[in-house]
């Protein structure tokens, strides 16, 4: 096929609407373009993007029927199912006259987030063959098909006197606590149903990761021994995409002048994400944790972080006199320059995969905060696989003391970060000529070959 025959095909993305998911996406549709594809990005109204941000794209709107949902944490199920039952059919509308257009360019296939279940009923039908993205490591995933596997077999739920801190055989370095779902109680059918769908890939031509190779090396084995399709870890897609304006808050670039006034390797860069939420009485601990353990800090408080209650105007006046000198507080941050900083020598996190892959290019170590969903497997990886982390023991005021000193402050910190470095030097090596820049070039030529089949 010659070159100027294959540039103008068309790859369609179809995004989760939150930031973690939408993000990743279109980074990868960003290094799709570079390697001459026409990118058309189908999106919900829902957090929807600014075309004019993204003028190499071509942007088409999904009606989600979300209009004045109640929009909150332990919603998203809820939100996520009305969403794919309303999507599907504006979804089949676009993808088919985009299939009857000429100058358009061929479509070669559909690039969708796993959780946009309405692609995997409308393709098919259409013939267009879909790779689907994982915005999460294969150490997830393979965790929920570890956990398919357990409630195939009845082995859920478990005894309530079980340990839980006992490793998983099938699934090291993991532990039954490190779970998506409590393996104790009894998992409602939905949820089954959810996991046994998310693992099933077979109607998929391919699987495309962020992720990097030896990152997740040992779960990228166990993936392909039981799916028959080609795996594409191309991570971390913010090193080889160009730059983009993805975020769907307003960033406080003021902090990076404060960065500039800090010693190198001395600030805790503290972070929860736009997601994880915490209760009042965790926010106050982990604020004099924090203080007492006398580090300078940058800390982002979302407003959602207490579901609805401003947290910086909740933490004690008290708190904000003591660490006035020494700290400083945002509502959101650009986190990339804020962890490629070099005053920057900790980073408090979610354990989100996006700010894992962020920070780990950077060579900083990590206390792990992790919340739901991935956090817990990947907050495992980090500290007992890559040892670049501590996780906080327990949520008191003492054990986010004993976290940030630990860190930031004593020689186990100091072997932390010289593992962190090395990491760094790999996932450069990956990028450079190694394993992920070899997956890109894989995919570009694989989507080449995909073709539409028309009746």
């Amino acid at each position: 096929m010659e070159k100027t025959e294959w540039r103008r095909k068309r790859v369609v993305l179809v995004p989760y609407p939150f930031q973690g998911h939408i993000t990743p996406l279109l980074q990868l549709g960003s290094v799709l373009r570079s390697h001459g594809f026409s990118i058309t990005v189908l999106q919900t109204n829902f957090n929807s993007l600014d075309p004019s941000d993204h003028p190499y794209f071509t942007f088409l709107t999904l009606p989600d029927g979300l209009e004045g949902y109640d929009f909150y944490f332990n919603n998203i199920l809820m939100m996520t199912s009305v969403m794919n039952a309303n999507c599907k059919a504006p979804f089949e509308e676009h993808m088919s006259r985009m299939l009857e257009e000429e100058d358009g360019g061929e479509v070669a296939c559909i690039i969708y987030d796993s959780l946009m279940k309405f692609v995997d009923i409308v393709a098919p039908k259409l013939k267009v063959p879909t790779i689907v993205f994982r915005v999460n490591p294969a150490a997830f995933t393979h965790s929920l098909v570890i956990l398919s596997e357990f409630l195939q077999q009845k082995l859920i739920p478990l005894p309530e006197s079980s340990d839980l801190d006992v490793m998983v055989p099938e699934a090291y370095p993991l532990r039954y606590k490190d779970f998506l779902l409590p393996v104790t109680q009894e998992i409602p059918e939905p949820v089954v149903e959810f996991i046994q769908t998310y693992t099933n890939v077979q109607s998929n031509a391919a699987v495309i990761w962020n992720s990097v190779e030896s990152l997740d090396h040992w779960p990228l084995q166990q993936l392909l021994q039981r799916w028959s399709i080609p795996s594409f870890p191309v991570g971390p897609l913010h090193k080889s995409a160009k730059l983009l304006q993805t975020s769907l808050i307003e960033e406080d670039n003021a902090c990076l002048s404060w960065l500039d006034r800090q010693s190198p390797n001395s600030v805790l860069f503290v972070s929860l994400g736009s997601l994880s939420v915490m209760d009042e009485e965790e926010l106050i601990n982990m604020a004099w944790g924090i203080a007492k353990s006398e580090q300078p800090f940058l800390w982002v408080l979302h407003p959602n972080l207490l579901n609805g209650s401003d947290p910086i105007k909740t933490l004690p006046q008290e708190f904000k006199e003591m660490t006035r000198k020494r700290g400083y507080m945002v509502k959101w941050a650009p986190q990339k320059k804020v962890l490629e900083h070099s005053a920057i020598g900790g980073f408090l996190t979610h354990c989100g995969w996006n700010s894992i892959l962020e920070v780990l290019c950077e060579g900083v170590p990590l206390i792990c905060r992790p919340s739901f969903g991935d956090h817990m497997v990947i907050s495992r990886y980090i500290t007992q696989e890559w040892k670049v982390g501590i996780e906080v023991e327990v949520k008191t005021e003492d054990g986010y003391e004993r976290a940030v000193r630990t860190l930031m402050a004593s020689e186990e910190g100091k072997m932390m970060k010289q593992r962190a470095v090395k990491l760094k030097q790999e996932i450069e090596q990956s990028i450079n000529g190694g394993t992920s820049h070899e997956s890109i070039a894989c995919l570009v030529e694989f989507i080449i070959s995909l073709t539409v089949g028309r009746k």
